[in-house]
Protein backbone atom coordinates (compact mmCIF):
# COMPACT_ATOMS: atom_id res chain seq x y z
CA UNK A 1 0.00 0.00 0.00
CA UNK A 2 1.04 3.39 -1.04
CA UNK A 3 1.73 5.77 1.52
CA UNK A 4 1.87 9.07 -0.62
CA UNK A 5 -1.97 10.15 -0.03
CA UNK A 6 -2.20 13.76 -1.93
CA UNK A 7 -5.46 14.36 -0.25
CA UNK A 8 -4.09 14.21 3.13
CA UNK A 9 -1.33 16.05 2.02
CA UNK A 10 -3.34 19.09 0.84
CA UNK A 11 -5.83 19.10 3.65
CA UNK A 12 -3.06 19.05 6.48
CA UNK A 13 -1.30 21.90 4.41
CA UNK A 14 -5.08 23.96 4.32
CA UNK A 15 -5.39 22.98 7.94
CA UNK A 16 -1.92 25.27 8.68
CA UNK A 17 -3.60 28.17 6.55
CA UNK A 18 -6.72 28.12 8.10
CA UNK A 19 -5.34 28.10 11.64
CA UNK A 20 -3.13 31.02 10.58
CA UNK A 21 -6.40 32.87 9.61
CA UNK A 22 -7.77 31.77 13.08
CA UNK A 23 -4.70 33.36 14.71
CA UNK A 24 -4.65 36.50 12.57
CA UNK A 25 -8.52 36.61 13.71
CA UNK A 26 -7.65 37.35 17.13
CA UNK A 27 -5.60 39.43 16.84
CA UNK A 28 -7.05 42.91 17.69
CA UNK A 29 -6.85 45.93 15.12
CA UNK A 30 -9.22 49.00 15.88
CA UNK A 31 -12.47 47.74 14.92
CA UNK A 32 -14.47 45.32 17.08
CA UNK A 33 -14.31 41.72 16.11
CA UNK A 34 -15.85 39.10 18.07
CA UNK A 35 -13.10 36.15 17.29
CA UNK A 36 -10.99 38.84 19.49
CA UNK A 37 -12.84 36.83 22.55
CA UNK A 38 -12.16 33.32 21.46
CA UNK A 39 -9.10 32.62 23.74
CA UNK A 40 -11.26 33.91 26.77
CA UNK A 41 -12.45 31.50 29.48
CA UNK A 42 -14.39 32.38 32.77
CA UNK A 43 -14.18 30.26 35.89
CA UNK A 44 -18.22 29.24 36.31
CA UNK A 45 -20.35 26.73 37.62
CA UNK A 46 -16.70 25.43 39.40
CA UNK A 47 -14.49 24.79 36.19
CA UNK A 48 -13.07 26.62 33.33
CA UNK A 49 -15.09 27.42 30.05
CA UNK A 50 -14.55 29.27 27.23
CA UNK A 51 -17.04 32.11 26.68
CA UNK A 52 -18.77 31.12 24.14
CA UNK A 53 -20.63 28.76 26.20
CA UNK A 54 -21.53 31.34 28.91
CA UNK A 55 -22.49 33.78 26.89
CA UNK A 56 -23.09 35.34 23.07
CA UNK A 57 -20.54 37.81 21.55
CA UNK A 58 -21.60 40.69 19.24
CA UNK A 59 -20.51 43.63 17.74
CA UNK A 60 -23.57 46.23 17.90
CA UNK A 61 -21.01 49.27 17.28
CA UNK A 62 -17.51 49.30 14.75
CA UNK A 63 -15.66 50.37 17.90
CA UNK A 64 -17.93 48.09 20.85
CA UNK A 65 -18.06 44.29 21.73
CA UNK A 66 -20.97 42.95 23.73
CA UNK A 67 -21.24 39.80 25.53
CA UNK A 68 -24.54 38.90 27.16
CA UNK A 69 -24.18 36.61 29.62
CA UNK A 70 -27.03 34.16 29.76
CA UNK A 71 -26.90 33.30 33.75
CA UNK A 72 -26.66 36.64 35.59
CA UNK A 73 -24.58 35.00 38.52
CA UNK A 74 -21.52 34.60 35.99
CA UNK A 75 -21.57 38.60 35.46
CA UNK A 76 -18.56 38.41 37.36
CA UNK A 77 -16.81 35.96 36.37
CA UNK A 78 -17.15 36.95 32.47
CA UNK A 79 -16.12 40.30 33.79
CA UNK A 80 -12.87 38.62 35.63
CA UNK A 81 -12.01 36.18 32.45
CA UNK A 82 -11.77 38.88 30.14
CA UNK A 83 -9.50 41.14 32.58
CA UNK A 84 -7.26 37.81 32.62
CA UNK A 85 -6.72 37.41 29.13
CA UNK A 86 -5.25 40.21 28.82
CA UNK A 87 -6.42 41.75 25.60
CA UNK A 88 -6.34 45.34 26.97
CA UNK A 89 -9.40 45.72 26.94
CA UNK A 90 -11.46 47.33 29.80
CA UNK A 91 -15.29 45.43 30.68
CA UNK A 92 -18.18 47.93 31.75
CA UNK A 93 -21.09 45.69 33.72
CA UNK A 94 -24.68 46.68 32.38
CA UNK A 95 -26.87 44.45 33.83
CA UNK A 96 -26.54 40.92 32.24
CA UNK A 97 -24.04 42.97 29.47
CA UNK A 98 -20.94 43.22 29.20
CA UNK A 99 -19.68 45.99 26.81
CA UNK A 100 -15.78 46.33 25.98
CA UNK A 101 -14.88 49.24 23.97
CA UNK A 102 -12.31 49.22 21.61
CA UNK A 103 -9.26 51.69 22.59
CA UNK A 104 -7.54 53.60 20.48
CA UNK A 105 -4.02 51.74 18.74
CA UNK A 106 -1.10 53.09 19.26
CA UNK A 107 1.78 53.26 16.68
CA UNK A 108 4.04 50.98 18.83
CA UNK A 109 1.18 48.59 19.45
CA UNK A 110 0.18 48.18 16.21
CA UNK A 111 3.80 47.61 14.80
CA UNK A 112 4.08 44.95 17.78
CA UNK A 113 0.58 43.48 16.36
CA UNK A 114 1.84 43.55 12.56
CA UNK A 115 5.42 41.66 14.03
CA UNK A 116 3.10 38.71 15.71
CA UNK A 117 1.34 38.58 12.54
CA UNK A 118 4.11 37.91 10.75
CA UNK A 119 5.46 35.33 13.29
CA UNK A 120 2.36 33.55 13.15
CA UNK A 121 2.44 33.28 9.03
CA UNK A 122 6.54 31.99 9.17
CA UNK A 123 4.74 29.24 12.28
CA UNK A 124 2.08 28.80 8.93
CA UNK A 125 4.76 28.34 6.53
CA UNK A 126 6.92 25.81 8.54
CA UNK A 127 3.96 23.72 8.96
CA UNK A 128 3.00 23.51 5.57
CA UNK A 129 7.32 22.61 4.65
CA UNK A 130 6.88 20.15 7.34
CA UNK A 131 3.72 18.22 5.54
CA UNK A 132 5.93 18.98 1.91
CA UNK A 133 8.54 17.18 3.81
CA UNK A 134 6.50 13.92 5.19
CA UNK A 135 5.21 14.03 1.17
CA UNK A 136 8.28 14.03 -0.02
CA UNK A 137 9.40 11.07 1.94
CA UNK A 138 6.90 9.27 1.71
CA UNK A 139 7.32 9.59 -2.34
CA UNK A 140 10.64 7.98 -1.62
CA UNK A 141 9.32 5.12 0.95
CA UNK A 142 6.72 4.18 -2.03
CA UNK A 143 9.64 4.57 -4.87
CA UNK A 144 12.09 2.30 -2.65
CA UNK A 145 8.93 -0.68 -2.06
CA UNK A 146 8.88 -0.40 -6.07
CA UNK A 147 5.54 0.83 -5.32
CA UNK A 148 6.14 3.82 -7.87
CA UNK A 149 8.25 4.50 -10.94
CA UNK A 150 11.31 6.89 -10.48
CA UNK A 151 9.33 9.10 -12.86
CA UNK A 152 5.90 9.01 -10.83
CA UNK A 153 7.60 9.24 -7.64
CA UNK A 154 9.50 13.08 -9.77
CA UNK A 155 5.94 13.61 -11.05
CA UNK A 156 4.39 13.82 -7.84
CA UNK A 157 6.96 15.84 -5.77
CA UNK A 158 6.46 18.31 -8.83
CA UNK A 159 3.24 18.51 -7.78
CA UNK A 160 3.77 18.56 -3.86
CA UNK A 161 5.90 21.39 -4.59
CA UNK A 162 3.08 23.36 -6.42
CA UNK A 163 0.94 22.68 -3.55
CA UNK A 164 3.38 23.92 -0.95
CA UNK A 165 3.67 27.11 -3.50
CA UNK A 166 0.34 27.71 -3.64
CA UNK A 167 -0.49 27.37 0.48
CA UNK A 168 2.66 29.21 1.11
CA UNK A 169 1.49 32.27 -0.94
CA UNK A 170 -2.22 31.83 0.49
CA UNK A 171 -0.15 32.50 4.32
CA UNK A 172 1.71 35.45 2.97
CA UNK A 173 -1.33 36.85 1.57
CA UNK A 174 -3.26 36.54 4.86
CA UNK A 175 -0.57 37.91 7.08
CA UNK A 176 0.06 40.53 4.39
CA UNK A 177 -3.66 41.72 4.74
CA UNK A 178 -3.94 41.44 8.25
CA UNK A 179 -0.75 43.81 8.83
CA UNK A 180 -2.21 46.30 6.42
CA UNK A 181 -5.52 46.31 8.26
CA UNK A 182 -3.57 47.02 11.47
CA UNK A 183 -1.44 49.70 10.44
CA UNK A 184 -3.97 51.80 8.56
CA UNK A 185 -6.80 51.63 11.10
Amino acid sequence: MAKYDKADIERRMKGAVEALKGDLGGLRTGRANTSLLDPVVCEVYGAMMPLAQVATVSAPEPRMLAVQVWDKSNVSAVEKGITKANLGLNPMTDGQTVRLPMPDLTEERRKELAKLAGTYAENAKIAIRNVRRDGMEALKEDEKKKEISEDDRKRLEEEVQKATDRFVADADEAAANKEKEILTQ
